[in-house]
């Protein structure tokens, strides 16, 4: 019951946001202003109702240190999708045919920060957090990976091999980012690195939800393992082989840091044959 009421409570305000973004798209001003305001008020959203419910501190989201930690996992996301699309394009299959539209950087941005914010709190900071306290790293990375990949079956051309895809290359990924960082800023920053370098910088679909008019006007080519088809560059296998080389690393650093959690045995039930004195 703890888990739906906190699910519910930041996906209601992720969710009225979206919407208000979702109808000013063609404003980009209007677009940054909803979207930095969605992403800020799924962040109260979650540090309300994870105090009111587990009555804690909110370590996963403390303030120290925060903006260093975002604009590092930023630079991850971003760095790790540039170097995909250099990748496709020396095989054939970008082409950049100038600049695009210098205001649609700004409508992208506003819009990639609300749903980094929203996903990561819910998938992340929700899911994989509290899977984990029972099933343990290993089997909560493979549950809410695979979750986070069918969720995106619903997305305007989507196919099995792309949801496939981002299970590995994101909803692993992101999973292993946390467990060995255990804070939430560094997987937003990359979450919103990755979606904001294909959307705002490199133009190309994202997810499956049509063409995005970022910094550059560009096309992509080829068969669908090298240019991701209609789901977009997310698709390729170069995206899924550098997704699963970063969760390698993750994973990597969080058994070293002693961050894998083991799955949890049940306790021995007392002795059938106690008596009460």
């Amino acid at each position: 019951m703890r888990v739906w009421k906190q699910v519910l409570a930041v996906a209601a305000a992720g969710l009225v946001g979206s919407r208000a973004v979702a109808t000013v798209q063609d404003d980009p001003w209007l677009t940054l202003l909803l979207g930095t305001a969605t992403a800020v008020a799924a962040l109260l959203a979650y540090q309300w109702v994870v105090r009111r419910t587990e009555r804690r501190d909110v370590t996963e989201l403390a303030r120290a240190g925060a903006g260093t930690r975002v604009v590092r996992g930023t630079l991850i996301g971003f760095a790790m999708f540039a170097a995909v699309i250099v990748t496709i394009a020396l095989l054939g299959g970008y082409h950049v045919h100038g600049l695009g539209s210098v205001t649609g950087v700004v409508g992208l941005f506003g819009f990639m920060a609300a749903a980094a914010v929203t996903e990561e709190l819910l998938f992340r900071g929700l899911l994989f957090r509290l899977v984990e306290e029972r099933l343990g790293t290993w089997l909560s990375l493979l549950v809410t990976g695979v979750l986070f990949g069918l969720i995106h079956l619903a997305n305007p051309d989507a196919s099995v091999w792309g949801a496939t895809a981002i299970t590995i290359e994101a909803g692993f990924m992101l999973a292993a980012c946390y467990a060995a960082t255990r804070t939430l800023w560094v997987p937003i920053g990359l979450h919103f690195g990755w979606n904001f370098a294909a959307a705002g910088i490199f133009s190309v679909v994202v997810s499956g939800n049509g063409e995005s008019r970022g910094l550059l006007d560009a096309t992509m080519s080829g068969p669908t393992l090298l240019s991701g088809g209609d789901f977009g560059p997310e698709a390729s296998l170069y995206t899924v082989l550098a997704g699963l080389a970063l969760t390698v690393v993750f994973l990597g650093l969080a058994h070293r840091r002693g961050r894998i959690v083991p799955r949890r045995r049940p306790v021995d039930a007392p002795a059938a044959d106690a008596t009460v004195s």
